[in-house]
């Protein structure tokens, strides 16, 4: 048992790392910016698995641990309640006034026989597990034990925990996820495969093939902030089509997530995406697909880049200049601040929105089909001279406003849309993992308030065709109830005659002394 206590502390400070730090699973674009921001660390905490705590080979290495350390901690302690539950209660010692509570002898009517039988019909009629017995000197005795519930829930406790990493194990093997950014319109819809997610994760015993159909389409996406600039309501509505059902709208936020079979969608985060159109020397105007911009604060302050590699082709030869390529880098702003620098939105909400743009001519490197950076330009590229930044400063466009370049090319900036980052995903353990903790909720109150506790009673032959009934009481755990519970028993079970009541000085003297050996603590049995 402290094998199996060390290994769930050691799984709880494994479990901080994915707590604070972002996790692939969760959000590849701020693992992304997490290694961006810390270059010499960043990449090491790669290495270690640091990005995916959960899934790592030393977080599995301990729960497997802690798994097999429950698994021999609970059969023997499983074996032993059991034969404790079926074993009759232990005999009652000879010296019942060394017990913890005990009761001066008192006379009830009745042969010893008869009044043992008596006694333990009460107490199990009070749901006490009672056996009345004759000791090896012919006197009768009644012992009655209760609070069994109490190792019943550690026991169910420590099989739900069980429960509860086999649920684990099971969404690793056979779960899913993917994540992906939805920008809003019917021309950046997606569908469920692995193709179209940014990224994905499949258990061990999944295949792409084996994901369910359907495509998602944002048709709106509700975003409120107080004052202060703190969210108070995110509402995404998407229109859901090609699992079989006629094409339907559904809405979801974010701790309610859309529920498409044995898919959730859930609702993570979201930006906006500028729209710009440029048109070059020629005169051909070229409008960009709607490119989603990254945040970079709670503000949606937002940087991105928006290129046009088919600029600037030749009408009379159908040729282009490599070197005649355009791209902007751009810092967009949902509300622009009323007065310089314009580096940060003064809100979330897009009151007064505008981009700040820096243009770029030259080579972008696109048309050898190698995979190059989405969210920004190639910086190598910028910095070997490929990639040339046209003019001197920036230029800050409002919506609809446009900006005329220096070989008479033009860019304007038509709008935004908002798009959203969900998490697709299916946890085929999650029913039992919700069943374990359940149990484990169930198990733990019973072991909270379970009272371990037993009573004895020894009966010898009184006067005038009465027994002399004794009494005695153990608590097994720490229990600051007992002393009025074994009272009301003793009363119940076991009332003196009327005539045979003591008067108030006798109570008081035996009060002080029950009251006296509760307070000495007692040896037991």
């Amino acid at each position: 048992m402290r094998t199996a206590l060390i290994l769930l502390f050691l799984l709880a400070v494994a479990a901080i790392p994915g707590s604070l730090l972002p996790q692939k699973s969760v959000s590849i674009e701020e693992v992304q910016q997490f290694v961006l921001d810390h270059p010499t660390v960043g990449p090491w905490l790669d290495r270690v698995w640091g990005y995916e705590v959960f899934s790592s080979p030393w977080f599995a290495a301990i729960y497997l641990l802690l798994f097999v350390s429950l698994v021999g901690c609970i059969l023997p302690r499983a074996g032993e309640h059991w034969r404790a539950v079926r074993a009759r209660p232990p005999a009652a010692p000879r010296r019942l006034d060394r017990l913890p509570e005990h009761a001066p002898a008192r006379p009830v009517d009745g042969a010893p026989a008869t009044v043992a039988a008596a006694v333990a019909a009460a107490l199990r009629s009070g749901r006490w597990r009672a056996v009345a017995r004759q000791d090896e000197t012919g006197e009768w005795t009644v012992s009655a034990e209760k609070g069994h519930l109490k190792e019943t829930g550690n026991l169910l406790f420590h099989t739900a925990l069980i429960a509860v990493l086999l649920g684990v194990a099971v969404g690793s093997w056979y779960g899913w996820h993917g994540n992906r950014l939805l920008v809003a319109g019917p021309d950046a819809g997606f569908c469920n495969t692995v193709q179209q997610y940014d990224e994905y994760s499949l258990g061990p015993r999944v295949t792409g093939a084996e994901l369910p159909k359907f495509c998602l389409e944002l048709t709106d996406f509700l975003a409120e902030y107080h004052d202060s600039g703190q969210p108070s309501k995110f509402r995404a509505t998407v229109a859901v089509d090609g699992d079989g059902s006629p094409r339907r709208t559904r809405t979801f936020s974010v701790n309610d997530p859309l529920r498409l079979g044995d898919a959730n969608v859930y609702l993570f985060g979201n930006g906006y995406a500028p729209t710009l159109r440029y048109t070059d020397r020629y005169g051909r105007q070229q409008t960009s697909a709607t490119t989603a911009f990254l945040r970079v604060d709670d503000a949606l302050t937002s940087e991105g880049a928006i290129k046009f590699p088919d600029a600037n082709l030749n009408p009379a030869t159908g040729e282009r200049d490599p070197k005649s390529q355009v791209a902007f880098e751009g810092l967009y702003l949902p509300t622009v601040p009323a007065s310089p620098p314009f580096v940060r939105s003064a809100h979330p909400a897009e009151r007064l929105p505008g981009i700040m743009l820096w243009a770029y001519r030259g080579d972008l490197g696109e048309d050898a089909g190698i995979p190059g950076p989405v969210y920004q330009l190639d910086k190598s590229r910028v910095e070997s001279g490929q990639l040339k930044l046209v003019g001197a400063e920036p230029r800050l466009l409002r919506a609809g406003e446009s900006w005329t370049l220096d070989d008479g090319s033009k860019v304007e900036f038509l709008g935004t849309r908002q798009w959203i980052t969900v998490s697709v995903r299916h946890d085929a353990g999650q029913e039992l993992v919700l069943v374990g903790v359940g149990v484990i909720v169930v198990g733990l109150m019973f072991s909270l308030f379970g009272r371990r506790r037993r009573v004895f009673f020894r009966l010898a032959e009184g006067a005038a065709g009465a027994s002399a009934v004794t009494a005695g009481g153990l608590p097994r755990t720490d229990y600051a109830g007992f002393a009025e519970e074994f009272a009301r028993v003793v009363a119940a079970v076991a009332p003196a005659r009327a005539d045979t009541v003591p008067d108030q000085r006798e109570r008081d003297g035996r009060d002080g002394v029950v009251a006296g050996s509760a307070d000495a603590g007692g040896t037991g049995t």
